[in-house]
């Protein structure tokens, strides 16, 4: 292959991914609309949205590129089957999730408290935090690997679907199920 035809392939794989990707960009933001009136209830949940949203991709997106790389090096098949690589890439990638949501809603308490802001309470960040991201990691988790295995085997390159895949389903379902936390934590609190 040449430069030319790899561009093309790349481009060609990437581009319908990148325009759902744009779609899903805006129907979180339009839940992210949902959430600010909560602010006044819960203050210091805008300072932990893009915190949120981030950390879903960073820690997921590494998890998509260890598939990947294991799609390609023939050491994990496109499928759903017992695999320790497989087992023991997710489940760090879901102990990470699940930790980073828990210091984020304790170093959000902190950074406002020091600051002199209005903060709410540690247990109800914390509470929001942890509840998202369970239920994120779990979207993430199947929907990365459900889409990964189908484009390969559909012939595509995953590490050109990765990116989009982890930025759109991390921003949809990371925002649906952070509206949904809070109206939860609102009910119980």
């Amino acid at each position: 292959m040449g430069v030319r035809s790899d561009f093309w392939s790349i481009y060609r794989e990437a581009l319908p991914v990148l325009v759902i990707a744009l779609g899903g960009g805006l129907f979180s933001g339009l839940v992210l609309e949902g959430i600010v009136e909560s602010v006044a209830r819960f203050p210091g949940l805008l300072v932990m949205v893009p915190v949120f949203l981030a950390t879903r991709g960073n820690v997921y997106a590494a998890l998509g590129g260890r598939i990947s790389s294991g799609l390609h090096q023939g050491l994990l098949e496109p499928r759903f089957e017992w695999n320790d690589r497989l087992v023991n890439a997710v489940v760090a990638s879901f102990v990470n999730a699940i930790g980073i949501s828990i210091v984020i809603g304790v170093i959000t308490w902190l950074a406002l408290l020091v600051l002199g802001w209005e903060v709410a309470a540690l247990y109800e960040l914390v509470g929001i935090m942890v509840i998202a991201g369970v239920l994120t990691s779990v979207v993430l988790i199947f929907g990365l690997l459900a889409l990964i295995f189908a484009g390969y085997t559909s012939g595509y390159d995953p590490d050109n679907l990765v990116g989009p895949i982890v930025t759109t389903l991390g921003d949809i379902f990371g925002m649906l199920f952070m509206l949904f936390s809070i109206r939860l934590v609102e009910v119980i609190v």
